[in-house]
């Protein structure tokens, strides 16, 4: 034991010399033996077996949770400058060519093409001195192969610089492409927690939905079709210099996408203020997002062309994304991750079907906390019952997703798939994110049940 603590303190010692990457590489390895991956996979699946009584799981998961949170306290707090307000999106292209950078990768789908979003910044790009490349084989949940492709653009082409236009899976994609780029890897070495060693590209963002809050998170979420699942790169590394929150640039969208991108970007601020990691700028942060959703996000989806309500949303994303960066996500994306993997259901959609049975499952244990959102949201006083509070807020969730059109059910769900989602929505779930309240197997699959389509 003396030599234990010895050893320790050297350690702790040798640490506190490094620079803050290989810091966080080293506590992290030091304090979480059991991450996630493909060597110790088979240790994990150990305590989800049935004789594991389940108070001993949750115990075990917490462990993991308080390491993930010790490590993530050494994580670099990276923020994007922000450009905000219309015609955000053509100021970027100034800062772009202040910087020097004289050639750039615009990361997009070939709709936005189509529908001429990208000439706009691309001509003001070019006015200002800087060559543009456009790869426009972006989908959505985008695979690997997509983002190798765009990867194989940009070193053709010899960019020194990316952005992208788009929703989430375009920004992700960008990150990736970027990262990759700088550290001569490609996008599948990438996978898991802080593999970078260098810097990402010059990266930059234009959010064209107000929604994933992809454009200040530090992850980036890419389909691996061999393996039917998502695979997550998370490093601080990516989040992009600058992004422009434009709300011009949306009021084309159609209302099916404005209300499920709304609703994901509700899901992000209400499950970071769920979360045990929530701290009080987390919490100012995700009720700031809750409210302006609750406010705005209905006038969005009647009327696109709205756009004192179309900022408010972009900025609400944007909060959003701060919030869950730090506190994470929960269940409501454990679940849906699977949707977007199995059947590719839209990520907001599968979010808006999952959220108000996630917040039904936890209302128990997060009742005071669903009673501020609900007060915060004007949907009662403080001096009302706690518990009829956090009934107001779930129920207007209801509310919210019938009112925009989005179902109960899933069309593409199967009765057969529900062992396999439930099993990989709780391995996700419960290795991952610090949720109020743990969830039986059985429990996940009651909730999926409740969303399978109605036959006659």
């Amino acid at each position: 034991m003396a030599l234990k603590a010895i050893f320790n303190l050297f350690l702790m010692h040798k640490v506190s010399r490094m620079d803050g990457l290989n810091r966080l590489r080293v506590i992290y390895v030091w304090l979480c033996p059991l991450q996630i991956d493909k060597n110790n996979v088979k240790t994990l699946k150990a305590f989800r077996r049935p004789y594991m009584p389940f108070s001993l799981q949750v115990l075990f998961y917490k462990s993991l949770m308080l390491m993930t949170k010790c490590v993530m306290k050494f994580v670099p707090d990276a923020k994007p400058t922000v450009l905000s307000g219309e015609g955000a999106s053509l100021k970027l292209a100034g800062t772009i060519s202040q910087l020097g950078l004289k050639k750039i990768l615009i990361v997009t789908d070939a709709m936005l093409v189509k529908l001429g979003v990208i000439s706009p910044v691309e001509e003001a790009l070019k006015a200002q001195g800087v060559d543009v490349i456009i790869y426009d084989g972006v989908e959505p949940d985008p695979s690997f192969t997509v983002v190798e492709a765009g990867l194989e653009m940009l070193k053709q082409h010899e960019c020194d610089s990316v952005l992208a236009i788009g929703g989430g899976s375009s920004i992700d994609a960008a990150k990736v492409v970027a990262l990759a780029a700088s550290n001569n890897k490609s996008p599948r070495q990438l996978e898991g927690r802080f593999v970078a060693k260098l810097p990402a590209l010059p990266l930059f963002a234009i959010p064209t939905t107000a929604g994933t809050g992809s454009e200040v998170t530090v992850a980036a979420v890419i389909s691996d079709p061999q393996a039917g699942n998502k695979k997550l790169v998370l490093d601080p590394k990516l989040v992009p210099m600058a992004a422009a929150l434009d709300p011009k640039i949306m009021v084309g969208l159609p209302p099916a996408i404005t209300a499920a991108t709304g609703m994901d970007a509700l899901t992000h601020a209400v499950e970071a203020y769920l979360s045990e990691f929530a701290t009080k700028e987390t919490d100012a942060y995700a009720l700031s997002a809750t409210k302006m959703i609750l406010d705005n996000l209905e006038a969005a989806y009647n009327d696109g062309g709205n756009l004192a309500a179309r900022e408010a949303m972009v900025m609400a994303s944007y909060y959003a994304g701060l919030a869950f960066t730090k506190a994470f996500v929960g269940y409501v994306h454990a679940i849906a991750h699977q949707f977007g993997a199995k059947y590719h259901t839209p990520h907001g959609f599968a979010n808006a079907l999952v959220l108000p049975h996630i917040l039904e499952f936890s209302k128990d244990r997060v009742s005071g906390r669903l009673a501020s959102l609900a007060v915060a949201c004007g949907l009662g006083e403080a001096s009302e019952n706690e518990w009829a509070l956090a009934q107001k807020f779930i129920d207007k969730v209801w509310a919210m997703n019938e009112a925009m059109g989005i179902p109960k059910t899933l069309d593409a769900l199967q009765v057969h798939d529900i062992q396999a989602i439930s099993e990989a929505a709780m391995h996700e779930g419960n290795y991952t994110y610090p949720v109020p309240k743990y969830m039986r197997l059985e429990e996940c699959q009651d909730i999926l049940r409740k969303l399978l389509p109605v036959t006659d």
